[in-house]
């Protein structure tokens, strides 16, 4: 899931911002294929990732016409014929999106861990089972040589690989980890076993990258663009969602029970086209085979008109049938609270992540979930696309009847 969705929900459970929760409190193989010549990357990476020699020569597209005649053919191919390589496919979008390509009949390996969802609560059997229709492949995207190995031994060609890898909690060191080194340990695997495009759940909020896992998102997305400059055989399709429903549900009960909305400032410094998940799972899937969406970055929000906190807390509010009550909370708390990590950090250095779980809530609490335009200097809401049909207030009014229960951010909340 997310970061970007998911901080909008602003709750802070992860074990490592207990620091920050102590200053602020507030009421995401049926079939055999014959496999492909080996394939030798023009990605060049950086980092812990070494290839021996037999990987190491590069072979211009001029060259490698198996290459291109694969981005041609796949597209030409029934769905059913289509193998779409799925990681991060037991998270939260993810988990949507397996179903959604199953659905449409590709044919679907999903990457999962063998202990899998939030903090490790799903054996191999549960996952499976959630999985349901997807040939499921237990491996670890954090180590490369351990998931070529996995993909090797199911001798499958991929055609497609779908990145809905996204950060547990939004620290420094797993930012990197799986924003930035396990996404392009998937493209590697996935290159290696044939893939000719790549769909990439990004996040609309790394157009003002000041937070970590902004900079390890946009860090692989230039890669992988860089790829596709260099091999005309292989195309990318960059997902930039806004907000999710998920995130913007955690106050419902709270204000059911008779709580006030929380919001900073006047609940207008930011605003966002929140889209559902099935609709995005629609889009990302849409992705696979829609030539008008190769190599393009593609914001994405859900329909309607975008929507502030306080317009939000209204929709809630109505749905109730209550007055509306709402505390505001000034936004210098957050400045107040960051400028104190910030100086404990350079004593305490475990208190790095703590640092930045106070800049992503700041951010959140101020920023919009639109597509920020250049030339105005501004985020637009008519420069962000709608897609789908789900609108919030269908959201919030199906979590006041039936509750949040299967909708937990888990480490991906914030306070």
């Amino acid at each position: 899931m997310s970061i970007c969705a998911a901080y909008n929900g602003l709750a802070l459970h992860s074990p490592k911002a207990e620091s920050f929760r102590g200053l602020i409190s507030s009421n995401f193989i049926n079939r055999i294929q014959v496999r492909p010549a080996p394939y030798s990357p023009s990605l060049h990476l950086s980092g812990p990732f070494k290839f021996g020699k037999e990987r190491c020569h590069l072979i211009s597209a001029s060259a490698t016409p198996t290459v291109e005649c694969s981005k041609t053919s796949f597209r030409s191919k029934n769905p059913e014929d289509i193998t779409v390589l799925v990681v991060g496919s037991t998270g939260y979008i993810g988990n949507f999106v397996v179903k959604e390509l199953v659905e449409r009949g590709f044919n679907v390996i999903a990457i999962a861990r063998e202990r899998s969802g939030i903090r490790g609560r799903n054996d191999k059997d549960k996952t499976s089972k959630m999985l349901n229709g997807a040939n499921v492949c237990f491996s670890d995207v954090t180590q490369l040589d351990v998931l070529e190995k996995s993909l090797a031994e199911r001798v499958v060609s991929v055609d497609v690989v779908v990145s809905c890898l996204a950060s547990r909690n939004g620290g420094v060191k797993d930012s990197w980890k799986i924003d930035y080194e396990a996404t392009k340990n998937s493209l590697v695997a996935g290159r290696k076993s044939g893939a000719s495009h790549f769909v990439l759940l990004s996040a609309i909020c790394v157009q003002k990258p000041l937070l970590e896992f902004q900079r390890a998102k946009l860090k692989f997305e230039a890669e992988l663009m860089k790829e596709a400059e260099q091999d005309a055989g292989f195309t990318y399709s960059i997902v930039r969602p806004t907000a999710f429903f998920k995130s913007l549900g955690g106050q419902v009960d709270l204000v059911k029970d008779g709580k006030p909305y929380v919001m900073f400032g006047d609940g207008k410094l930011c605003a966002c086209k929140p889209i559902s998940e099935p609709d995005l799972a629609s889009f990302i899937a849409d992705c696979v085979l829609s030539e008008n969406k190769i190599n393009q970055v593609l914001p994405i929000g859900g329909p309607g008109k975008a929507l502030t906190p306080l317009e939000q807390g209204q929709i809630l509010f109505r749905l109730l049938g209550k007055e509306p009550k709402f505390l505001k909370v000034p936004i210098e708390i957050m400045d107040f609270a960051i400028g104190v990590l910030d100086f404990l950090v350079k004593i305490f250095p475990s208190l790095e992540d703590a640092a930045e779980f106070g800049k992503i809530g700041r951010y959140y609490a101020a920023e919009s979930m639109l597509v920020w335009d250049p030339e105005t200097g501004e985020y637009s809401a008519e420069k962000t696309p709608s897609y789908g049909k789900d609108t919030l207030e269908e959201f919030f009014d199906k979590v006041l009847r039936e509750g949040m229960a299967g909708q937990e951010l888990g480490e991906q909340t914030i306070f």
